[in-house]
């Protein structure tokens, strides 16, 4: 359990107990969150998704593959009992919730347990199936009478290997076996050692040490080469030029399984330079669309004057759940104290807590209990709350040198108006500037974005109806 710390009469910070910064905790600098900009702000991002993932995303989206040798049979399954698994596996696999495969899963699997093996390419987002998927294929290939290593699984980040070695753990529960070791800084292995860990998981920088300077694994008996988030790991210096040192020591039969959630073309690259004659499976991203999202601008000459117009915005409609994105943290802190002292529960979220701390404040703001969430930039992706209704931009979105950053207001409002319903996004405008960005915008999405009067609440009210 964590503990709760009050400011104002209902502002509620939620800080979980016992949680050191983790390394990739973004500090934030000169009062500006930037986590846009970042090289690790997409491993964050990565991780609280995960965090705060508690089941599989119900997708709707498309898969298309595309396999490396179009005149083989395409097999796709519709249940775990179809792939033939190990009694104990399928146990493991029903233990975790799973109770049939995910849209990924269902076509990636069968290539990833074929004999001889298939390599695979794989694009997944968050919440997909696909780390339950490539855990099943390795403890698949597991002899476990073979007392060395047998699949190698590296991440960009020691947080984003633990995520993975825990569903290891969980789907290998009914299979103790098999053994898992982490490649992580901290994990001292003595000097002459070979590891007699059927999987190892870890970080590319200690896995190459392992496998290369002290060798502790002996890379040729590698069977299974997994590379996740590969979209992350080419964000982070070195991590690129490690994997491809890895995967050069292995021999030519080990299977090798890229997964990343973007696939631009320094991706497709790096894949490529991975994963020899590959079959490439692509989950379309379900689009974010602005159709059913009301959006207005309200004109203010300083913070003192948007935080008036959203107490009227609050005394005219009724607001299930409203999130209010702020530029800096220094502007979020104040203005959560002012709805605090407004008598409004607020939840606070900003670039400076560690993963943990803001994947616990989510959480208790999808719980509902508290009913505004005011953050900066670090939450624009990846958070589905049913019940926010209204989404405002206190501060409009800029990248780093002022120019309007049209992807993060498409996340920012697209936070709203989700699961079929219609949403309402409201724009403080304090200055010229701020006027200019957010005619950009417009002509950007080619969406009208409608002035609204705060200080007529008849006006106000017509916009909830």
């Amino acid at each position: 359990m964590g503990s709760l710390q009050f400011c104002g009469s209902c502002c509620f910070f939620f800080y979980p107990r016992n949680v050191k910064p983790a390394p990739t905790a973004v500090r934030e600098k000169k009062n500006v969150d930037p986590l846009l900009w970042v090289s690790e702000d997409v491993a964050v991002q990565s991780l609280l998704n995960k965090l705060i993932r508690s089941s599989l995303v119900n997708t709707t989206n498309q898969v298309e593959v595309l396999q490396r040798d179009p005149s083989s049979p395409l097999y796709s399954v519709k249940s775990f009992e179809q792939l033939r698994l190990k009694p104990q596996l399928l146990q493991g696999v029903y233990a975790m919730g799973f109770n049939r495969p995910s849209r990924i899963q269902e076509n990636a699997l069968p290539m990833m347990l074929a004999e001889p093996p298939q390599n695979l390419i794989a694009q997944s987002q968050s919440g997909t199936g696909k780390t339950a998927a490539f855990v099943l294929a390795m403890l698949s290939h597991v002899d476990p009478a073979q007392t060395w290593t047998q699949c190698l699984c590296v991440s960009p980040t020691y947080e984003l290997a633990l995520q993975t070695g825990k569903v290891i753990e969980q789907m290998g529960q009914f299979y103790p076996e098999v053994k898992l070791s982490y490649a992580i800084r901290g994990n001292k292995v003595e000097r002459g050692q070979k590891i007699q860990e059927h999987i190892v998981i870890g970080t590319p920088g200690t896995v190459l040490d392992w496998c290369h300077k002290l060798k502790f694994i002996d890379p040729k008996k590698i069977k299974v080469f997994v590379l996740d988030e590969a979209d992350v790991m080419i964000a982070t210096q070195g991590h690129q030029d490690q994997s491809i040192r890895i995967q050069r020591l292995l021999p030519r039969d080990c299977q090798m399984l890229l997964f990343s959630a973007t696939f631009e073309d320094s991706v497709w690259r790096f894949a490529e330079r991975i994963v020899p004659d590959p079959n490439i499976i692509k989950l379309k991203r379900e689009e974010e669309t602005l159709d059913n999202i009301k959006q207005y601008y309200v004109l203010c000459n300083s913070k003192e004057e948007k935080f008036a117009a959203l107490c009227n915005i609050y005394g005219a409609i009724t607001i299930a759940q409203a999130m209010i994105f702020c530029h800096t943290r220094k502007t979020a802190g104040w203005l959560a104290g002012e709805l605090s002292r407004e008598g409004h529960q607020v939840a606070l979220l900003s670039g400076e807590m560690v993963v943990e701390q803001r994947a616990a404040v989510i959480e208790r703001f999808r719980e509902g209990k508290e009913k505004v969430l005011v953050t900066t930039n670090v939450c624009a992706r990846g958070i589905d709350v049913e019940q926010v209704s209204v989404v405002i931009n206190f501060d409009l979105p800029v990248d780093k040198d002022g120019n309007p950053n049209n992807e993060t207001y498409l996340h920012r409002i697209g936070r709203t108006g989700r699961f079929g319903k219609r949403g309402l996004a409201i724009n403080m405008i304090d200055s010229k500037h701020s006027m200019n960005i957010l005619n950009k915008i417009q002509e950007h999405f080619n969406k009208k974005i409608e002035k609204l009067n705060t200080d007529d609440l008849d006006e106000i009210e017509k916009i909830a109806n």
